[in-house]
C-alpha cells in the first residue's frame, strides 16, 4: 500500500472530469436552434435545457461539498461521475423536450457531486503559497472549458447531430473514471453533520427565484395559471434565501453555509466576484450564438468557431497568469481582467450589425474577452481558498462554486428575459411573437434581422454591467501575506 501522495496526477485526473461537466454549460447554446427543430420546441422551452441543469448543479453544492468531508473527495467524485455519464446518455435519447430537461437535471446533480472535490483536492494537497499554479490548471480548465462548449458543441452539431453533444461525454466519462480510480488518493475524512432544513430552503429558494425570473416574459410579468404573479414568485425566492441565511447563523454546531468563512475578507469577496464571473460567462454566449446563426445564418460550427479566439487566448495566457498569481497581487491582476471582459462586451455592442460582411471584425473583441477569462479565474479562485483551514476545505470550495453556479444560474435566467423583452421593444410585441417559427427553422427573415440584432446586442449590456460589480469587488481584495508555509499534503490513507 503505497503512502506517497503525488498531488499533480490526481489533481490532473480530477480535471478531466471537472472539464467535462463545465464543457455542459454552454455546450447547448451552440446548438440550441437544431434541439428547437429536432424535437419541436420554442426558444423559452429550450433555455430550460441550460438552466435545469445550471439549477441542479448548483443547488446542492453546499451539501455535496460536506459529502467530500465526510466521506473523502474521491468516492464523492466517481460517484458524481457515474451520474453525470449515464444522464449524459439519457440526453442523449430524450425523444422531447420535457425528457431532455429531466436528464439534463439529473446531469446537474452529477456534476455537483462532483466540482467541490476538486478544489477540496488542491485546498488539501497544495500549500497556500504554492496553490496559485493549482489554481491556475483549476482556472485554465474552468476559463477554457466555458468557451470551448460552444465550439464544439458547433462541431458535433453539424457532423452528428445535437444528440452527440451528450453521447460523446459517455467515453470521456469512462476514461475520467479510470484516471480518478487509479491517481487520486483516499484522503482523510472529517466527520459532519447535515442540515437537512438549509438543504431545502437553499433548493427552494433558488427555485422559486430562477423560474421566476426566467419565465417572468412568457407571462408577461402577470398571473401564472390566472392567480400566482411572476414577481411574488421573485419575491418568494429571496425571503426563503434570506430565511436560508438566518437559518444559518441561528444553527449550532455545522451549518451547511458555514457563516464564518466570510469573516475572512478576501473570501467573502471571491465569492461575489466569482458569480459575477459565472453570470458574465453565461449570458453572454446566448446572444451571440443567436446572432451569428440566426442573424448572420452561420451554421453551428461557424458561429462556434466566432468564439474560437475567446478559448485560444484564455489556453494560452491561462499557464502564464497562474504562475503570477504566487508571486503578483492578484487583485490587480483580476481587475484588469474584470474591465477587459466588460469593454470587450461593449465593444461588441457597438459593432453587432445585421450586415453579414463584417464579421471578421467581431474575432477582435472576442480576442479580448480570452485575455480577460485568463485573468480571472486563477487570481479570483486562489484568493477565495488561500487562508481556508483544511478541515473546512470542501465546505468553503462548496460556497465558492455554489457562488459561482448561482451567478451562472441567474446569469442564464436573466439574460433569456432579457433577450425576450428586448426583441418586443425592438421588433413590436407582434413581430417578436412570430419568431419562434423563424428561430426553430434556423433563420430571421430579412426584414426582421435588424431588429433582431439590435435586441442581441443590448443584451450583452447586462453582462457588461455586471463584470462591472465584479471589477469593484476585486478592487476591495486585500493583498496576500507571503510567509513560507511548509507543505500541508496529507497521507494516503489507503492505496489508491
Amino acid at each position: 500500500m503505497s503512502t506517497d501522495v503525488r498531488p499533480w496526477p490526481a489533481l490532473w485526473a480530477l480535471v478531466v472530469g471537472f472539464f467535462m461537466i463545465l464543457v455542459d454549460t454552454t455546450i447547448v447554446s451552440v446548438a440550441n436552434p437544431a434541439i428547437m427543430q429536432g424535437l419541436g420546441t420554442d426558444i423559452d422551452a429550450v433555455i430550460w435545457v441550460t438552466s435545469a441543469y445550471l439549477l441542479t448543479y448548483a443547488a446542492p453544492l453546499l451539501v455535496t461539498g460536506r459529502l467530500g468531508d465526510r466521506f473523502g473527495p474521491k468516492p464523492v467524485y466517481l460517484t458524481g461521475l457515474v451520474v453525470f455519464t449515464l444522464a449524459s446518455l439519457a440526453c442523449g435519447l430524450a425523444p422531447n423536450i420535457g425528457a431532455l430537461i429531466a436528464a439534463r437535471a439529473v446531469q446537474g446533480l452529477g456534476a455537483a457531486l462532483m466540482t467541490p472535490q476538486t478544489m477540496a483536492v488542491i485546498t488539501r494537497l497544495f500549500p497556500p503559497d504554492s496553490r496559485g499554479k493549482a489554481m491556475s490548471l483549476w482556472g485554465a480548465v474552468a476559463g477554457v472549458a466555458t468557451l470551448v462548449g460552444p465550439i464544439l458543441g458547433g462541431v458535433l452539431v453539424d457532423g452528428l447531430g445535437w444528440e452527440w453533444i451528450f453521447f460523446v461525454n459517455v467515453p470521456v466519462g469512462i476514461v475520467a473514471f479510470v484516471l480518478a480510480w487509479r491517481l487520486v488518493p483516499r484522503l482523510e475524512t472529517h466527520a459532519h453533520r447535515f442540515d437537512v432544513p438549509g438543504v431545502v430552503l437553499s433548493a427552494l429558494g433558488m427555485f422559486l427565484l430562477v423560474f421566476g425570473i426566467q419565465e417572468g416574459e412568457t407571462y408577461d410579468w402577470g398571473l401564472i395559471g390566472g392567480w400566482l404573479p411572476v414577481w411574488g414568485l421573485v419575491g418568494a425566492g429571496v425571503l426563503v434565501l434570506g430565511l436560508f441565511v438566518w437559518h444559518q447563523g441561528r444553527t449550532r454546531g455545522e451549518p451547511l453555509l458555514p457563516l464564518g468563512l466570510f469573516r475572512d475578507r478576501n473570501f467573502a469577496l471571491a465569492n461575489g466576484a466569482i458569480s459575477t464571473l459565472g453570470f458574465a460567462v453565461t449570458a453572454m454566449s446566448l446572444p451571440l450564438v443567436f446572432y451569428y446563426q440566426l442573424v448572420l445564418g452561420f451554421s453551428p460550427t461557424r458561429s462556434a468557431l466566432m468564439l474560437a479566439p475567446m478559448a485560444v487566448m484564455t489556453l494560452v495566457l491561462s499557464p502564464v497568469i497562474g504562475r503570477r498569481v504566487d508571486t503578483a497581487d492578484p487583485r490587480t491582476i483580476a481587475l484588469t481582467g474584470m474591465l477587459l471582459q466588460a469593454a470587450a462586451l461593449v465593444w461588441f455592442f457597438f459593432w453587432i450589425t445585421p450586415d453579414a460582411d463584417q464579421w471578421a471584425r467581431l474575432l477582435l473583441p472576442s480576442a479580448v474577452l480570452g485575455v480577460a477569462n485568463a485573468c480571472l479565474w486563477a487570481p479570483i479562485s486562489s484568493t477565495a481558498t488561500r487562508n481556508l483551514p483544511r478541515q473546512l476545505a470542501g465546505a468553503g470550495s462548496g460556497v465558492f462554486n455554489t457562488t459561482r453556479q448561482i451567478g451562472s444560474v441567474l446569469g442564464s435566467a436573466a439574460i433569456a428575459a432579457l433577450i425576450q423583452a428586448r426583441l418586443v421593444a425592438t421588433l413590436g410585441p407582434d413581430a417578436a411573437g412570430s419568431t419562434g417559427a423563424a428561430e426553430a427553422a434556423g433563420a430571421i427573415p430579412p426584414a426582421l434581422a435588424a431588429g433582431f440584432a439590435d435586441a442581441m446586442a443590448q443584451a450583452l449590456l447586462l453582462p457588461a454591467a455586471v463584470a462591472l460589480v465584479g471589477a469593484v469587488l476585486v478592487a476591495f481584495f486585500a493583498a496576500p501575506q507571503r510567509t513560507p508555509a511548509a507543505p500541508v499534503a496529507e497521507r494516503s490513507t489507503a492505496s489508491a
